[in-house]
């Protein structure tokens, strides 16, 4: 009877299994191209690594405060509240925020999960947040019905887990950020799930590297006239000579009667650079990133860039955004103050274009009201002007008003000349 059948937990329920050989499989294993492909073969590939660091570091970049509702039904940000240091400053004494953010951004966008453990103090409040690697969790349900995390620690990422053994975590010991998954609990690799397209990189990269490492030349046959008494001899002496790209060039000698016949496909016949960049773009769609953003210009130009990236924001960013927000939310806030506080990744600052749409969009919200001076200058990082100055005064032009008031002026002012043609008439009348 092991650990987890002595405490009344029972055996995982059926999921995908992480292998390496065998048959299809939703996780990592060997791929159609015959190259295996994992986290770390995955990330040696420049469009696997730029993606997973373009979303990495725009999660980790974004501003996150924490926020308290309030009467009226607007929102205050709350710099005293026990979450804020953590989750703006500093989770751990050894990361930053920017560290932490980017580290489980990436796991999430490698594995497909993102653990951290929760530290909390006597009274339940977070103390300090640690990641932990996700080839390393397993999700899974006790008797009861109840989850539970199981944790394997082979090394010293995390100081509160000190021995190397399974280590049992409670729901809310454990802060889970899941990508997109079957069962709602736990998610699947994107690069798992597109496995055959990054061994195809990874077989064209290996291709590429062999091709110049025998001098940019395809193979050939060495043709004899008579019988080679030992053709291995002859095949290691050309080798030596003629092969690789320190040797590329050379002029060769051949023994008498022998020919050189070139066989194999150019590069340009076999379209190696077209598939490449074919790669590039498979890689850029899994997460749906733009593919200016990853050095691939050919389809980008001045007017389409722009647009571009804003769509990255709102399609590509926002999504994983909530799941950040929302993971945060459920696992971090004690239950009673779920429907008071709330943090929010701040994503306004990316949506900005250029300064002249800025100015317009500013000139048309002081002119009607729904901005203040002192708001524009907030989202352009400026100081604020004092209320004296009219810093917090909103403004609107007076040619409008409400349809129910149209006229009213005119009824106000068509009184006041009659009641000044009357005392005239009256004279008029005793003269």
């Amino acid at each position: 009877m092991g650990i987890r059948e002595f405490f009344g937990f029972s055996q995982a329920r059926d999921k995908p299994v992480n292998t390496v050989g065998g048959g299809p499989s939703f996780l990592f294993g060997r791929t159609s191209s015959g190259k295996a492909v994992n986290e770390r073969s995955a990330m040696q590939t420049t469009a696997v690594y730029a993606c997973v660091r373009i979303l990495s570091e725009a999660i980790a970049s974004l501003p996150l405060h924490v926020y308290k509702y309030d009467e009226n039904g607007g929102k205050t940000m709350v710099t005293d509240h026990p979450l804020y240091k953590i989750l703006h400053d500093e989770p751990n004494p050894e990361m930053t925020s920017f560290v932490f953010r980017e580290t489980m951004m990436s796991h999430l966008l490698i594995w497909g999960n993102a653990y951290a453990q929760i530290i909390r103090d006597g009274a339940g409040r977070v103390i300090a947040l640690y990641p932990l690697l996700p080839n390393r969790m397993e999700v899974d349900r006790d008797e009861r019905g109840n989850l539970y995390y199981t944790y394997s620690r082979q090394s010293d990422e995390n100081p509160y887990l000190k021995e190397t053994k399974d280590y049992i975590l409670k729901p809310e010991e454990v802060l889970h950020i899941p990508a997109l998954g079957f069962n709602g609990l736990k998610g699947f690799s994107p690069i798992a799930m597109a496995k055959n397209a990054v061994g195809m990189t990874l077989a064209c990269e290996e291709y590429g590297a062999s091709f110049f490492a025998n001098g940019a030349n395809p193979g050939g046959v060495l043709e004899h006239p008579g019988v080679l008494k030992d053709p291995a001899r002859v095949r290691e002496s050309w080798n030596e000579v003629y092969r690789g790209s320190n040797n590329a060039h050379k002029i060769a000698v051949l023994e008498e009667g022998m020919k050189y016949q070139q066989i194999g496909i150019p590069p340009e016949e076999a379209q190696f650079l077209e598939t490449r960049k074919f790669q590039l773009n498979e890689i850029a769609r899994l997460y749906r990133i733009p593919p200016h953003m990853i050095g691939d210009l050919d389809k980008s130009s001045f007017n389409n860039i722009e647009q571009q990236s804003l769509e990255f924001v709102k399609y590509t960013l926002d999504p994983w955004v909530i799941r950040w927000e929302q993971s945060l939310q459920k696992a971090l806030f004690l239950p009673g103050e779920k429907g008071t506080y709330f943090v929010k990744l701040n994503v306004d600052g990316l949506l900005r274009g250029d300064y002249k749409s800025r100015m317009e969009g500013y000139s048309i919200g002081l002119q009607n009201g729904f901005m203040s001076p002192n708001d524009v200058r907030e989202l352009e990082d400026l100081n604020p002007i004092p209320d004296e100055e009219g810093g917090n005064l909103y403004l609107v032009n007076g040619a409008l008003c409400r349809l129910k008031d149209a006229g009213i002026f005119a009824d106000k002012n068509t009184d006041a000349e009659n009641q000044d043609e009357k005392p005239n008439s009256r004279k008029r009348g005793k003269s």
